[in-house]
């Protein structure tokens, strides 16, 4: 009971969450972030603003996702995109290494390890539900979202890492679609990125990626710029090569604002907590599948393929997103029964 009066509460901070069931593809920022935001876009336009300023935004957002990632901060880079600390980490793979993916996985994991068969990398992809029994002494890196953006299935991680680790196999998860709900258990990977814009609430522009602190020297730091530097207000000009020693040396120069909304969101999330969000979305989830005779899930997303369901969903005023030809509604922390009701009774 105390679970669902705290989050109850939390959900005044987003005034326009009803009917919204499209976290999947946007995530809706709290009125915290979205304040914080306005005040610093004031100050950017009265000329108030000061760089080294945002250095602070970006600070609270790494512990907080770390927090919420359950790992040391020195071990979370900050960028821009999935794909770019995909292809930082395929970079890492040589010729004739093999890459285990998931058939129909999302593109921006996938596409800069097909980029790097140009070189002699081999891909081959499996359905998700196989990648474990694929890993095999011959792959080199598993690389798989942890929930599938098309229609909410979740990998068996346990299972995965068991796998690989047993074929000494590098692994790097894709944690967008899960990170704030599911926690995916991120000190058994070597690599796990994450965007921000989804179910952690925050601006578009703003990822995370963390590395296993074994792997780090096997990393090399290709987009490296000054914000990679130890001390990035003293890397902005010349030589010699001073990069940082903890997982920063990946860091992406941050574009400014997008962190300045990202930091109030992420400390929402990390003070309830991925398992507390995960275990009411997911009942959220299965509660709407059984009222439309879907077999249970552990997933806060559900993908329903019904004739029309698009279209009763608009008349009903429910925000949704259509996915490989199916509805794919996806429940978070400010969503309650009512939603579900709502997209039920549409459905009908």
């Amino acid at each position: 009971m105390a679970e669902a009066q705290r989050l109850q509460a939390v959900r005044v901070r987003f005034p326009a969450a009803r009917g919204y069931l499209d976290s999947a593809t946007i995530g809706l920022p709290p009125d915290t972030a979205v304040a914080e935001l306005l005040d610093a876009v004031e100050e950017w336009r009265t000329g108030r603003a000061s760089a080294p300023a945002y250095d602070a935004w970006v600070g609270r957002a790494r512990a907080a996702f770390a927090r919420l990632a359950g790992v040391p901060a020195s071990r979370v880079a900050i960028g821009a995109q999935v794909s770019a600390s995909a292809g930082v980490v395929a970079a890492t793979l040589r010729e004739g290494d093999e890459v285990l993916c998931a058939e129909g996985d999302f593109t921006s994991i996938l596409f800069p390890f097909l980029v790097a068969r140009q070189r002699g990398v081999r891909v081959r992809a499996v359905p998700l539900e196989r990648i474990a029994e694929a890993v095999g002494s011959r792959t080199a890196l598993v690389a798989v979202s942890a929930v599938q953006s098309s229609d909410g299935r979740v990998a068996d991680l346990d299972a995965i890492a068991a796998a690989a680790s047993a074929h000494g196999t590098a692994t790097f998860v894709d944690a967008t679609q899960a990170c704030g709900w599911l926690d995916p258990g991120a000190e058994r990977f070597d690599y796990v990125a994450c965007s921000a814009y989804k179910w952690l609430l925050s601006p578009r522009g703003t990822s995370f990626l963390i590395v296993r602190p074994e792997r780090l020297a096997a990393v090399a730091p290709l987009l490296a710029g000054w914000y990679a530097g130890e001390d990035p207000w003293d890397s902005i000009y010349g030589e010699p090569l001073r990069l940082a020693r903890d997982a920063r040396r990946l860091d992406l120069s941050p574009a400014w604002l997008p962190w300045v909304g990202a930091a109030p969101a992420l400390e929402l999330l990390a003070d309830i907590g991925a398992e507390t969000i995960g275990r009411h979305a997911v009942a959220l989830a299965d509660g709407l599948r059984e009222r439309l005779g879907l077999p249970p899930a552990r997933s806060a997303i559900v993908s329903v393929d019904r004739p029309g369901a698009r279209e009763r969903l608009e008349r009903a005023g429910i925000r949704a997103s259509v996915r490989g030809g199916a509805v794919r509604l996806a429940f978070h922390l400010y969503n309650d029964g009512d939603d579900a009701a709502a997209v039920a009774a549409a459905l009908a």
